[in-house]
């Protein structure tokens, strides 16, 4: 019995070494060493025809189109002309969500410069250009608006305190008869702005033609 016993196992050890040795492979059906290559490159079906994508071109195969959006805006507009533009929008598009377009306020800075003026005749002015000259100071010749032309500009600012302060500036270094005037005052004016429209949107809101639309709808200057 002892006998059987140790041949038995004998043979199974002998079975195990020739099976790990990939000898009985296509005896058992169970590869000793697994699905590895090159076996798996073997049995390939036209490699030839496999192509790599990148990242973004894998996900946009797959992926719909995005619709396409388009940027549109009115104005600009007053205060009182931001009322009316916003309510013959609304009525030219009572379908329409409203939260489709917005108000975008729009701030302009004022003008101001250090003036020296209104001279009478050329000479006069003549005269203060040549003054300024050996104080080797820069100016220009003030042509517009009409009530400033023949005038001298010492500089332009977009705030009232820097022109002030440009003021104190030119005194201390001989100028007597320079001040301050307001060019342009500030504003604040309004677009109304569908960042986001669709094609359907995009089209309604070209085709508006309400008089207190102003122009009506146009691709948006700036990106949003």
């Amino acid at each position: 019995m002892l006998r059987l016993l140790v041949l038995a196992l004998l043979v199974a050890n002998l079975g195990f070494y020739s099976w790990t040795q990939g000898w009985l492979d296509g005896v058992v059906g169970a590869r000793a060493t697994g699905d590895r290559e090159p076996e798996r490159l073997a049995r390939q079906v036209r490699p030839e025809s496999v192509v790599i994508l990148p990242p973004e071109s894998a996900a946009a195969s797959g992926a719909a189109p995005a619709p396409a959006l388009a940027c549109l805006e009115a104005g600009p507009f007053s205060a009182v002309e931001t009322l009316a533009a916003s309510a013959a929008l609304k009525q030219a598009l009572p379908n329409a969500d409203e939260s489709s377009w917005a108000e975008v306020k729009t701030e302009s800075p004022g003008t101001w410069i250090v003036y020296m003026g209104k001279f009478t005749d050329t000479e006069g002015l003549t005269k203060k250009e040549q003054e300024l000259k050996r104080l080797k100071l820069e100016f220009e010749v003030v042509r517009s608006p009409p009530a400033l032309d023949r005038g001298l500009s010492l500089g332009k600012f977009d705030a009232r305190a820097a022109a002030d302060k440009a003021l104190d500036r030119f005194t201390q270094q001989g100028v007597r008869t320079a001040r301050v005037v307001e060019i342009a005052a500030p504003t604040s004016m309004t677009l109304l702005r569908a960042a986001r429209a669709d094609t359907a949107l995009a089209a309604q809101l070209l085709a508006l033609k309400a008089g207190s639309l102003g122009k009506g709808f146009a691709p948006c200057a700036k990106a949003p």
